[in-house]
This record gives C-alpha cells, sequence and structure tokens, in this order.
C-alpha cells in the first residue's frame, strides 16, 4: 500500500540501491517513492510509473505546430524596430 505524499520516503545510500536495485524497484512498487542518497544528500527518488504517469498529467494530444496554428493569428502583427544599441563613450 503505497505511502501519503505527507511522508517522506526512506532514503537508500547509492551504494545500497545499486547493490539492492531489485528491491529497491520492488519498494517503489508496493509501498511508494523510495529516495537515494548521494554523500548524504537527496539525489534523486524512484517511482512506479504510474505514479510517475499521475504526477506528469496527460500527454498533449497535439503537436507544437498544430497547436500555434489553432491560435488563429493570422491578423496579428508582430514587428520590432530595428534595434542598433546604444553609443557609449570608450
Amino acid at each position: 500500500m503505497p505511502k501519503s505524499a505527507a511522508t517522506a520516503p526512506p532514503a537508500w545510500k547509492l551504494e545500497d540501491a545499486k547493490a539492492r536495485f531489485s528491491e529497491l524497484v520492488r519498494r517503489a512498487h508496493d509501498e511508494g517513492p523510495q529516495a537515494v542518497t548521494v554523500r548524504g544528500r537527496p539525489a534523486v527518488v524512484v517511482l512506479d510509473a504510474g505514479e510517475y504517469e499521475r504526477l506528469a498529467g496527460p500527454k498533449p494530444t497535439q503537436s507544437l505546430v498544430e497547436f500555434l496554428q489553432g491560435l488563429h493569428l493570422e491578423g496579428l502583427e508582430i514587428e520590432r524596430e530595428q534595434d542598433f544599441g546604444r553609443e557609449t563613450e570608450l
């Protein structure tokens, strides 16, 4: 059963996470996110793929080009005056 988001995930030292990777993955799936530390500092969190998909949200259903074309900006004029910089004394 996954832990609540308010609870800090268990911390694994990187060496232990590498040596017991199968267990780390199993616990991430069964118990919830698992933190991995490097030199005592938080480095990464391993979490179940389903939880990642939930947090990442839905994937875009259209490409960026389709999105921009759907904005119907044909009549919008975007122009900028040419900038020559400013004069400075050396």
